[in-house]
């Protein structure tokens, strides 16, 4: 279903945007060499019912994964990109490490999603991040009223393309507002001027995600963790945006990332 919100709705919203944000930007802050994901797992657990807010992941029960996500936040390693079932590991000099966050606060969600690396960067590592960074905010550029979700995807496509990146459609990103999942899906390649017309009050959150040499997945036998299929290191970032009369209004901004475009 979609459901274009109103603008008290959307700064409802907003109050669950900013606070994943600074749940994200804590996790970023805590990821270092040594540190484990389940200890992360946990503060990011203390965050949450401090807040008196609630994670749209724990009891999450869709077609694709095994049983109920008995966890807050995806946390995802090297070449797991999604749905990062956290586990006893321990974060060593290199990783890459994606985390995916979803909570709602009186009944409004806001989801976003980085990507970091611990300790000592790769080069190629930065470059992939830079990559979903990028094709993000070109996407986010392109939530204006009059334009279609293809052209969302098309924006995000045309970075991966010109970074060399395949692209992966089976997971993209999706509406939300009072469910973490709602119509429509934005797949991250798509031809522009296709699909729904954008009009003010649709909130999306958007996610690209690319894989360094392949656009195939496998699941991990947990049933959730979804890895490049290859092996090769992955990123994704993500935010939710609220398509208004003037710019689009980026809700899980972090404060360090700046303005959203104008």
């Amino acid at each position: 279903m979609i459901e274009l919100k109103t603008p008290a709705e959307i700064q409802r919203m907003h109050v669950a945007g900013r606070f994943v944000a600074e749940v994200l930007s804590e996790v970023g802050r805590l990821a270092d060499v040594g540190v484990n994901l389940l200890d992360l797992e946990h503060h990011v657990r203390g965050m949450i019912e401090r807040r008196g807010a609630e994670s749209c992941y724990w009891d999450y029960s869709p077609s694709f994964g095994r049983g109920p996500f008995r966890n807050v936040i995806c946390l995802s390693v090297n070449d797991a990109v999604l749905h990062g079932l956290p586990h006893d590991y321990t974060l060593r000099d290199g990783d890459v490490l994606s985390a995916d966050l979803a909570v709602g606060i009186d009944g409004w969600v806001a989801d976003s999603a980085r990507t970091v690396i611990v300790g000592t960067a790769a080069e190629e590592d930065l470059r992939i991040i830079r990559a979903t960074e990028e094709a993000l905010e070109a996407a986010i550029e392109t939530a204006r009223p009059g334009n279609r979700v293809g052209d969302i995807s098309a924006a995000i496509g045309a970075v991966a393309h010109a970074y060399g990146y395949p692209v992966n459609t089976e997971f993209g990103g999706h509406g939300i507002g009072r469910t973490m999942h709602e119509g429509p899906h934005v797949s991250n390649q798509g031809r522009a001027g296709r699909g729904l017309t954008l009009r003010p009050g649709l909130t999306l959150a958007i996610e690209p995600w690319f894989a360094r040499t392949t656009d195939r997945i496998v699941y991990d036998p947990d049933g959730w963790t979804i890895r490049s299929a290859d092996g090769s290191r992955t990123a994704h970032s993500e935010h939710t945006v609220a398509v208004t009369e003037d710019a689009p209004l980026v809700l899980t901004r972090r404060d360090q990332e700046g303005a959203a475009p104008a």
